[in-house]
């Protein structure tokens, strides 16, 4: 099935390589929901006066009948935070900093599109499980000066999480390498987990 496809780049030439990456992602799609009627995909580079370490902005509008997923990566508290935390680390560990490549934040936006429309699919069809499990990450930082820490997602997702979040008052009891069952919510300001729960002792 082909999906029509829009493609928009803001402050950046468009690339050969980038609109591949991202047409081989939509057809990906069509394999988690085969309904789609159209898709839209905006790539924004931040502009050169905003601050040092800006994440990119990716935007998929995905058209299926009677409804448009919208999923974001956006510059966000969490890319905020990362920035923060970028500025006081030496330039060789800066470039490193992985939503720095715009390869990487695409295919990032396209895994949490997949998650949408696989969570559509089985509304639509009414499936109910008995027992689904929560999804599982592993804490990658701790910052409880700041009462908020990251968690590390097996597709590669760096998910930002508050003190708030953690059951029983658990945040402080949490520690670097500890595994976690989680809620992923989507929102404006782009990935974020509630009801961390520590899964290790």
């Amino acid at each position: 099935m082909i999906v029509p496809v829009q493609l928009a780049f803001r402050n950046l030439e468009p690339s050969e390589d980038l609109e591949e990456l991202i047409r081989t992602e939509i057809a990906s799609l069509g394999t988690f929901y085969p309904r789609i009627t159209n898709c839209r995909v905006v790539v924004e580079k931040p502009h050169k006066h905003h601050l040092r370490g800006q994440s990119w902005h990716v935007r998929i509008d995905i058209g299926v009948p009677g409804k448009v997923i919208v999923v974001n990566h956006a510059p966000s508290l969490r890319s905020t935070l990362r920035r923060m935390e970028v500025d006081q680390l030496s330039k060789e560990n800066e470039v490193q900093v992985p939503h720095k490549d715009i390869n990487i934040v695409i295919r990032d936006t396209f895994a949490a599109a997949r998650r949408r429309l696989q969570d559509y699919a089985r509304r639509q069809r009414g499936d109910v499980k008995e027992y689904e499990p929560l999804p599982q990450a592993r804490v990658v930082r701790l910052l409880p000066a700041d009462d908020y820490g990251f968690l590390h997602a097996p597709d590669g997702a760096e998910i930002y999480f508050h003190r708030n979040s953690v059951l029983k008052d658990g945040f402080d009891r949490l520690e670097v390498g500890v595994e976690v069952s989680y809620v992923e919510e989507h929102g404006d300001k782009g990935l974020r987990a509630s009801t961390v729960r520590r899964l290790s002792h």
